[in-house]
């Protein structure tokens, strides 16, 4: 077993049924990101707070520092160079907050994520769909919109993972069914994610 996912697990047990859904998720996202795709995150309240902080964990270092290799620094100059670091591209939808408000004042606001996605969307990218039920009609939706694109969709659910779990590639349904407790579940997957995204991508790069 992955040591990230084994490490989740002694800190949190409950979520031993979904580690073969985070290594699966895992492989997934790397498979994106080896081929030059992105990463989308939809979710709403708590859950769009969550793809924030999904995505930040990406932008930037997370446990690992991420220096740049030799090709960028020459490409940068050692002064710019010194202070960036390696990032994998992750857009959290719900923080296009003009586009948002927008689509809910001018259309259909259960679209707005479903939108996002065929605009911002290609194949081989993935959707991170969060949502505590796995019934919101925005996720669902935008869900739909991934598969008709061409992105592989990863959901983050609880209970029987609703309505997404069948357009899902993968649904990590943590056990749980009560939104704050689902919650809680979620950071420790999406941490763990992160760390094995950031192991495959930035190895021991001191």
């Amino acid at each position: 077993m992955n040591q990230n996912i084994a490490k989740m697990i002694e800190n949190f047990p409950a979520l031993e049924s979904c580690a073969g859904d985070v290594r699966r998720a895992f492989e997934l996202l790397a498979s994106c990101f080896h081929s030059g795709g992105k990463l989308l995150l939809a979710g709403n309240g708590g859950s769009a707070a969550d793809c924030e902080h999904w995505a930040g964990e990406l932008l930037k270092g997370f446990r690992n520092p991420r220096k740049l290799s030799g090709a960028d620094t020459e490409k940068l100059g050692p002064q710019l160079a010194k202070k960036l670091q390696g990032g994998l591209p992750a857009l959290p939808l719900p923080s296009l907050v003009s586009f948002a408000t927008a689509w809910a004042n001018d259309c259909d606001p259960h679209y707005v994520f479903a939108q996002g996605v065929w605009a911002l969307g290609a194949r081989g990218d993935v959707l991170a769909a969060l949502s505590t039920s796995g019934n919101s009609a925005n996720i669902v939706r935008a869900a739909q919109a991934a598969g008709a694109r061409g992105l592989k969709v990863i959901g983050l659910t609880g209970g029987d993972g609703g309505a997404l779990a069948s357009l899902c590639g993968v649904c990590i349904r943590v056990p749980e069914s009560e939104v704050y407790r689902v919650q809680q579940l979620h950071l420790p997957v999406y941490h763990c994610l992160c760390l094995m995204i950031e192991d495959e991508f930035f190895p021991n790069n001191d």
